[in-house]
């Protein structure tokens, strides 16, 4: 028994070790680590026990698995060992490497599930939680009321016109189908809402991009009922579900009233009884088809279909009207072709619907009616406002306007129209004769007064002092000078020049571009500027030039100096880009450009103030339901130009007030400086000019404001007067004006300009050119205008051939003088960009820049 118990008996075969290597596998990936494995025979009490180091023999035996067999050991170790008790089994924890982050069918099935589950849930909530619009509500508008620069009440407009809700019943069916057919041809059958539509916007809005309405009917009316609501993507959300509930709660008929009910028209109108009205004086159930569609038209957006015009330089009421005639078509055309408008029935309206008079002329009489508009385009533009929101009213604002300053210059224009134009006894010359004119302050740059027309009330919408499209002529010859004073030209090795630099001035001299070659005309001659007169000045200071209005040197001077450059000096004057001539052509430098009043007014303040630019406004103040609205806060002040170079401008400007094309102006009293312009054949004359105070631009033109084409007509015989120029009738109004807008204001002087620039005359002058800076006992000098030019003999073409001029042919014709309808002053080839080697040509009569080809051209300018 001791023997028995000090030495228990040993398996066959090897003992425990071969016991448990010889025991058959256990099915499955492999044994559990830890645990011992049965024997093949039984050895009495002690074959149950745990062998020592059993553990980490498994232990080893599993490493070696593992280094033996690559993964499958790890992974069965690890994988089938224990059971992943996490309630999302991701990253998953029975697979190995990159296989551990792919989804399993069951996770990607239950999260889709769940996605569309709270999708669903939280559209029912949004659903249930919004109501329906009222379209009561969304028609009624608030009055905007606008007020003086002193605070007195101007005028209160907008508000309750014609704003009326009327049934299905009177809306025509016409009027039904035009717009299911423009707007949504699957309106009758959709849910209310378009999930491709409502993708883009959503996506848009949520990644900054721009704002985008709904693209059904019911989308659009519920649109209507949050036009003071921002432009957010909480608002479209919410849009979206009220959608929904109309689309499965609400008729048609209805849906489709409260848009036509609460759709903005234009001319202050919402729904369509407010329109019929509007447009064509009817109630709403009289519309035929025609104005139907035209009405259609409208809704596409009424800032650029109305007929009137909108706001902006796209707006224009050609533009406008354009855009209404093929858009009316289209929609005719397109109830065709959805079958909702027989062909036979489509046939009969081939002509445009006249429309009434606008009524929005009620209570904008005088120059009020131009006044609001200048101003409401201002606070559109500073706050991103549009039409429909600022017709909706409820807006305060106070603008820069001064009712004595309007009230002067009203009587100065009136005044001098009613000496001037008679049009019972001479309507072949003074009917369609415009007006226009603008006041700015010098110090801060605040529209003070306007001149837009006759009025509102007289049926007369254009506004005159903010109108584009008409050239002004030799008051745009003080930018060529600025910048040559600025910049230097080309002879003057990069210094800004006198202006007591000579220039050629005859009559019909050959212009050369930057490389001394000269420029051609369509017909490949060497292309020849004309002046208003055939006299033979010869070569003139740049002083007696802007004196005198010559146009030849400063036809010259562009290409010297570079036409960029010049560009450049009239934008940082506040001229807009748009309104600049982009054609670097010599009529460039003679006033092709067209900016507004406003804006000439604007930009010559800049040289009253030393080369301060302050940028035109007309609004200081701005209240929205009784909250302050912030931008309205005056324009801050940008250097333009170096200080001498303005007030050199200036000294120019005032002699041409003392002695040369402006003398009229010598009438105000006090200190003045301006410059006089005037196109070809008379089609538009300006005058602008200005005091250490206020800066003011005044304009003629002739056009029939009832025509499609706005075409300028010569003004040659207006009030009997053979040849209107700026310094007649424009110079008088401004002299009359700012006599009485600066009345018992105290009189002030011009900083005196310091002596700048050194003396770099054109090529081919008498004298050699100094290259010191000019002394103040220089004065300018010039030939007398009966003397020839200094010449050896003259020849066949007026003027002798110079050794500098290349392709100079004496025996070429003079061409026409009667103001350059033809050859002299147009040309098909006017030059090529600032530097380069060669002109390029335009590809049509007339010089480039030209309102209506040769015939309109304001390449040569009379003063």
């Amino acid at each position: 028994m001791s023997e028995h118990r000090r030495k228990p008996p040993q398996p066959q075969g090897g003992g425990r070790a071969s016991a448990r290597r010889a025991a058959p596998p256990r099915p499955g990936r492999g044994a559990p680590a830890g645990r011992d494995v049965p024997t093949a025979s039984h050895s009495g009490p002690y074959a149950q026990q745990p062998a020592q180091g059993s553990r980490a023999d498994a232990r080893r035996a599993a490493q070696r698995g593992s280094s033996g067999r690559g993964r499958g050991g790890a992974g069965s170790a690890r994988g089938a060992g224990r059971p992943d008790k996490r309630l999302i089994n991701y990253p998953r924890s029975d697979r190995d490497g990159w296989k551990r982050f792919v989804p399993s069918w069951k996770l990607v099935s239950g999260t889709a599930l769940g996605f569309f589950a709270v999708i669903i849930a939280g559209t029912g909530i949004g659903i249930a939680m919004v109501s329906t619009p009222d379209p009561n509500k969304a028609a009624q508008a608030q009055n905007n009321v606008f007020y003086w620069a002193d605070g007195s009440q101007m005028v209160a407009t907008g508000g309750s016109m014609n704003r009326q809700i009327v049934p299905i019943s009177s809306i025509p069916r016409s009027m039904r189908d035009a717009v299911i057919a423009a707007e949504n041809e699957s309106f009758e059958t959709d849910k209310g809402v378009d999930p491709m539509g409502i993708a883009r916007a959503v996506w848009n809005m949520g990644t900054g991009g721009s704002t985008q309405g709904g693209s059904t009917i019911t989308q659009q009316y519920v649109k209507n009922t949050y036009l003071d609501s921002d432009q957010t993507l909480k608002r479209k959300v919410t849009e979206l579900f009220i959608a929904i509930r109309l689309g499965v709660t609400e008729e048609k008929d209805t849906v489709l009233a409260g848009y036509l009910n609460t759709a903005y028209y234009g001319r202050d109108a919402y729904g369509i009884q407010a329109a019929a009205r509007a447009y064509f004086g009817k109630d709403s159930q009289d519309l035929n088809p025609s104005e139907c569609a035209f009405l259609a038209a409208v809704l596409k957006g009424p800032n650029l279909y109305n007929p009137d015009g909108g706001i902006g330089a796209a707006a224009t009421p050609v533009l406008n009207e354009d855009r209404a005639r093929k858009r009316w078509a289209w929609v005719l055309d397109r109830e065709v072709e959805v079958g909702r408008m027989d062909p036979a029935e489509r046939a009969k309206y081939t002509e445009f619907p006249a429309r009434v008079e606008s009524e929005q002329a009620r209570g904008m009489t005088g120059q009020i009616g131009y006044l609001v508009d200048t101003a409401k385009a201002y606070v559109m533009k500073t706050k991103g406002i549009t039409a429909e929101q600022m017709a909706m009213g409820g807006y305060r604002i106070k603008t820069t306007f001064d009712k004595p300053k309007v009230d002067a210059m009203t009587k100065a224009v009136e005044d001098i129209r009613a000496g001037l134009i008679d049009e019972k006894k001479r309507p072949e010359t003074d009917t369609f004769v415009q007006f226009g004119a603008a006041s700015v302050d010098v110090k801060t740059g605040a529209l003070v007064a306007l001149y837009g027309g006759p009025g509102w009330d007289k049926k007369y919408f254009s506004n005159n002092a903010n109108t584009s499209g008409v050239p002004v002529g030799s008051t745009w010859k003080p930018y060529v000078l600025a910048a040559a004073m600025e910049y230097g030209t080309q002879n003057s090795n990069g210094k800004g020049i006198s202006v007591d630099s000579k220039y050629q001035a005859n009559d019909l001299t050959v212009i050369n571009n930057r490389d001394g070659k000269p420029l051609r005309d369509s017909s490949g001659n060497p292309f020849r500027q004309k002046n208003e007169s055939p006299t033979a000045f010869g070569y003139v200071t740049l002083n007696e030039a802007m004196e005198k209005s010559i146009n030849v040197p400063f036809a010259q001077l562009v290409f010297d100096v570079g036409h960029d450059k010049v560009k450049n000096v009239a934008k940082s004057t506040g001229i807009l880009e748009e309104s600049i001539n982009p054609n670097n052509d010599a009529s460039f430098a003679l006033g092709t450009s067209t900016p507004s009043a406003i804006r000439m007014a604007d930009s010559y303040a800049t040289f009253a103030a030393s080369g301060m630019h302050r940028e035109p406004y007309s609004v200081t103040a701005v209240e929205k339901n009784g909250e302050k609205l912030t931008g309205f806060e005056a324009p801050k002040d940008q250097r333009a130009m170096d200080n001498a170079v303005a007030d050199n401008i200036t000294k120019v400007l005032q002699n041409v007030v003392e002695n040369g094309t402006g003398k009229k102006a010598k009438k105000l009293g006090r200190p003045a400086a301006g410059k006089t312009g005037t196109t070809d054949e008379n089609k538009s004359a300006w005058f602008v000019g200005y005091t250490p105070e206020l800066s003011t631009s005044v304009v003629l033109f002739r056009t029939d404001p009832n025509s499609a084409e706005k075409k300028l007509i010569s003004m040659k015989g207006v009030g009997d007067i053979p040849s209107l120029h700026g310094g007649d009738i424009p110079a008088e109004i401004w002299t009359e004006y700012m006599g009485e807008a600066l009345k018992g204001a105290p009189v002030k002087d011009f900083p005196e300009a310091e002596d700048i620039g050194v003396t770099a005359d054109s090529a081919g002058a008498p004298s050699p050119t100094p290259a010191a800076p000019v002394t103040p006992s220089q004065s300018p000098s010039s030939l007398p205008p009966s003397s020839p030019p200094p010449s050896p003999t003259p020849s066949k073409g007026g003027r002798p051939c110079k050794p500098w001029e290349l392709y100079c042919d004496p025996d070429t014709t003079r061409g026409t003088t009667d103001g350059g309808t033809n050859s002299g002053s147009t040309s098909g080839i006017i030059g090529g960009p600032s530097g380069s080697p060669s002109p390029s040509p335009s590809g049509r009569p007339g010089r480039p820049g030209g309102l209506t080809g040769g015939s309109t051209t304001t390449g040569s300018t009379q003063d």
